[in-house]
């Protein structure tokens, strides 16, 4: 069952210290006994991923005491601060057994709806983008966000796919999905914070070579 909460955070590393990194954030796992938190790996640039579900803001406090220790041992592998957001469930047109997609790839799908058609732009996914996605064989999980606490406000999609990247993209470039991306914009979504990212997930054992 997904949870309320989803807790992403997010490093940019060096691509040469990109595995060390790895290894240093499972050993922050094991040492504090998280079994719930995820790790993945950006197919596209070299940051370093971790998924966390929370049953609600409470389970924060426990975590931040947990923080600086981390983003010490990062730091003479990272090329940039810890980016961090907290992400609320709000459906799923594909869901998961668990409270995290199991594929060996997610991709994150982000963008900021303007408030005045926010409802509106509700109503209208359910025909265009989740009619799409629920057709879809390559998607195997799909869940929907939106920014709870965040410098980055908005909707953020996470899909779960397990066949190669080259395989999975051609999903979101058909032409019905073209005509669902100009209805979206300028009507409902702005042109801040709209991207689109891969990641693969590590394994505890990959995280150790």
């Amino acid at each position: 069952m997904t949870s309320p909460l989803l807790l992403v955070t997010e490093v940019p590393v060096a691509q040469e210290t990109a595995q060390e990194a790895l290894a240093v954030w499972q050993d922050h796992h094991r040492a504090a006994g998280d079994r719930g938190s995820v790790l993945y790996r950006s197919t596209e640039t070299p940051t370093v991923l971790e998924l966390t579900p929370l049953t609600g803001l409470a389970d924060l406090a426990a975590r931040a005491d947990r923080w600086g220790e981390l983003r010490t041992a990062l730091a003479p592998l990272a090329t940039g601060d810890v980016r961090r957001q907290v992400l609320e469930f709000v459906g799923a047109p594909k869901p998961t057994a668990g409270e995290l997609p199991e594929t060996p790839y997610i991709q994150l799908r982000h963008v900021e709806v303007k408030p005045p058609v926010h409802e509106e732009y509700l109503s209208w996914r359910e025909g265009t983008i989740f009619a799409e996605v629920r057709k879809s064989e390559r998607i195997e999980a799909f869940l929907a966000y939106h920014s709870l606490l965040s410098t980055e406000p908005g909707v953020m999609f996470v899909a779960g796919f397990s066949c190669p990247p080259q395989e999975y993209l051609p999903t979101f470039a058909s032409a019905r999905y073209a005509e669902i991306a100009r209805q979206a914009h300028p009507r409902f979504v702005t042109d801040e914070g709209l991207y689109t990212r891969i990641y693969r997930r590590v394994s505890d054992t990959e995280a150790r070579r």
